[in-house]
């Protein structure tokens, strides 16, 4: 290598490092003795709540300053009170993190009325674990599988957060792509509470990711009170190799469509953690790499593994890409989403 393209290499690894250096001492600065709020759009005991409060145990170690991390739980309207709270009222400071669902900025490309932002414009500073899926329904109702599910001869009520929540959307996909007997009940505010109406016997069960339900509905699922009956991803889960797959009973393309647009997709980034707009780059620089360090600490793996939570991290630079790539969504499968997904005001 000659010296003038050694030189040239040394000046761009200095310029790094003062750069980092300057960012690590404005993170020092800013962030000692202060509180880190991280709030949650959904109830405490649930699958966001659990793994919000682990990262939160963790992160602070990898932020300059080591600020005191709070969580705070923003229930209400299936996550949008939270969102729009993020949006609109969050100071860009950097010392709130929003965590709500992604499927609530598919809600927003299809028109719900009660959406107060715009996804194209929240910062993105990753996903612990993509989704994957299930439907648990207790074993009062005697369904085992997707087939005496279809052959119900009424419909199963399922328990729902609102719009925008894998709870609530990925059971209306799964009945109008694959015929499946079900009355979604908004308003649970949680999986914590669906749970507890499922055992009492106010709801069949629910539909959301196996991620979650294995850890918070563990003891009914370990004990046969519920059953895992559908699994709703493009490939079956390790864990599930026995449980249908909504896949494999598409019996048209449009079908096929509605499960890849309602409920893969959106699976990927269902629980992101956001910044709101206009927060500063090098704040959300600062706070990516403090996530991803989390998502590789031994501490906190270990903790993950004891608690069963899967860790399965996506970047915030790709949860920007697939954000803004669902608003080129084809206009014939947005109107067709937003007939199945849209509530009727």
């Amino acid at each position: 290598m000659s010296r003038k393209p050694l030189n040239s290499v040394i000046l761009v690894m200095g310029i790094a490092l003062l750069v980092a250096a300057s960012t690590t001492a404005w993170g020092e600065e800013f962030y000692k003795g202060k509180n880190l709020r991280i709030i949650v759009a959904f109830s405490p005991g649930g699958g966001f709540d659990t793994y919000t409060r682990l990262i939160a145990r963790h992160i602070s170690k990898y932020i300059p300053g080591h600020p005191t991390t709070i969580v705070q739980n923003m229930t209400g309207a299936g996550g949008i009170i939270a969102a729009n709270y993020m949006y609109n009222k969050a100071k860009p400071d950097g010392l709130t993190i929003g965590n709500f669902i992604g499927g609530l900025v598919q809600q927003q490309i299809l028109g719900n009325k009660g959406i107060k932002f715009d996804g194209r414009n929240f910062e993105w500073i990753g996903v612990p674990v993509v989704d994957h899926p299930v439907c648990g329904l207790t074993k009062v109702t005697g369904i085992k599988n997707i087939k005496e599910w279809q052959a119900a001869k009424k419909p199963i009520k399922l328990g729902g957060i609102g719009p925008g929540g894998t709870v609530s959307d990925a059971p209306r996909i799964l009945a109008a792509a694959l015929g499946l007997p079900l009355r979604v009940i908004d308003g649970y505010g949680g999986t914590a509470k669906l749970r507890l109406a499922a055992e009492a016997g106010e709801l069949a069960g629910g539909c959301w990711s196996w991620q979650s339900m294995k850890v918070t509905w563990r003891r009914m699922v370990e004990s046969g009170g519920v059953r895992i009956v559908l699994q709703a991803m493009d490939k079956k889960h390790p864990e599930l190799g026995n449980v249908d797959n909504a896949i494999d009973f598409v019996k048209t393309d449009e079908a096929r469509a509605l499960l890849k647009y309602g409920i893969h997709d959106t699976a990927t980034i269902t629980r992101f953690y956001s910044l709101p707009p206009r927060t500063p780059k090098k704040t959300v620089k600062l706070l990516r790499k403090a996530f991803m360090a989390t998502m590789r600490d031994r501490e906190f793996l270990s903790e993950a593994k004891k608690s069963q939570l899967e860790i399965a991290p996506v970047t915030g630079e790709r949860v920007e890409k697939i954000v803004q790539g669902m608003f080129k969504l084809d206009k014939k499968m947005i109107t067709r989403l937003k007939e199945i997904l849209v509530p009727k005001l």
